[in-house]
C-alpha cells in the first residue's frame, strides 16, 4: 500500500543523531535533475522548483516492524521522503518522491477536528486547482479511514518532535506514465499539554535516485 506512495555542515549539526540515507543528511545539500523538472513541471501545480536545497530538518516514520520513512525537510518548502522496505540501507529503498506544502489550515475546534477525521481527509476523489485526484490507500471493505502514524522530526539545534498524523494519499496520471500526487495530513502535536492541530495539503512527485546529487 505504501509504495504508491536541506550548504556548509556546522558545528550544530554534528551532534544530530538524525537518520541518513543516500549520503542525505541534516545540514547537508542536494540537486536535483534539471532536465527531468523541466520536462515534468510544466504539467505540476507546484511552480518554481529549487534545483538546490539544504536539509534543514529530518524526520523518521516507522510504518510497521519492516518499512520506514525518513523525510528531508528542505529550504524549498518541501522535503523529499524516501521509503525503506526490510532494512536501513540503500538497498532497501523502494519509493522516493519530493513533496510542496500546498496549503496549511489551523483546525481549532474537537469538532472541525473529528469532522476530519470521519469524512475530511479521505474521501475517494478529491480536487485542487481544477485537477482531479484519486484515492490510492485503500481499506478493506471500502472502509478507508487516514492512515495513522507518528514522525519523529529532528532540528539543526539537535532539538526533536513527535507529531501525530492521520493521512490519505491520492494520485492523477499526467501524461507518459508520469502522477504527480496529493497528501492530506491532519497533524496534532501537543504542546504545555494543549493539542496544536492542522491540516496539510501537500502536492509530490516522483524521483530517482539518478535524478539526485549530494553535494554537501
Amino acid at each position: 500500500m505504501f509504495s504508491k506512495w536541506f550548504g556548509k555542515k556546522d558545528d550544530s549539526a554534528t551532534e544530530v543523531k538524525a537518520p541518513e540515507i543516500m549520503g542525505l543528511r541534516i545540514g547537508g545539500a542536494f540537486e536535483l535533475d534539471d532536465l527531468k523538472l523541466r520536462l515534468i513541471e510544466p504539467d505540476l501545480i507546484v511552480e518554481g522548483v529549487a534545483r538546490t536545497q539544504l536539509i534543514q530538518a529530518v524526520g523518521m516514520v516507522k510504518l510497521d516492524e519492516s518499512s520506514t520513512v525518513l523525510r528531508y525537510y528542505t529550504d524549498d518548502d518541501g522535503f523529499l521522503q524516501v521509503l525503506l522496505t526490510g532494512g536501513m540501507t540503500e538497498q532497501h529503498i523502494s519509493d522516493v518522491k519530493l513533496w510542496y506544502f500546498y496549503q496549511t489550515e489551523g483546525v481549532n475546534s474537537d469538532h472541525q477536528w473529528n469532522e476530519l477525521l470521519n469524512s475530511g481527509i479521505s474521501t475517494p476523489e478529491t480536487e485542487l486547482e481544477g485537477y482531479h485526484f484519486s484515492r490510492v490507500w485503500g481499506g478493506v471493505g471500502g472502509d478507508s479511514p487516514p492512515v495513522a502514524m507518528t514522525e519523529t522530526t529532528w532540528q539543526q539545534d539537535g532539538s526533536e518532535s513527535e507529531t501525530d498524523q492521520f493521512m490519505m494519499l491520492y494520485e492523477r496520471e499526467i501524461k507518459d506514465g508520469h502522477f504527480e500526487y496529493l497528501i492530506k495530513s491532519g497533524e496534532e502535536k501537543i504542546i504545555h499539554n494543549q493539542a496544536d492541530r492542522c491540516l496539510v495539503i501537500s502536492t509530490g512527485l516522483d524521483i530517482h535516485h539518478a535524478d539526485i546529487s549530494i553535494i554537501g
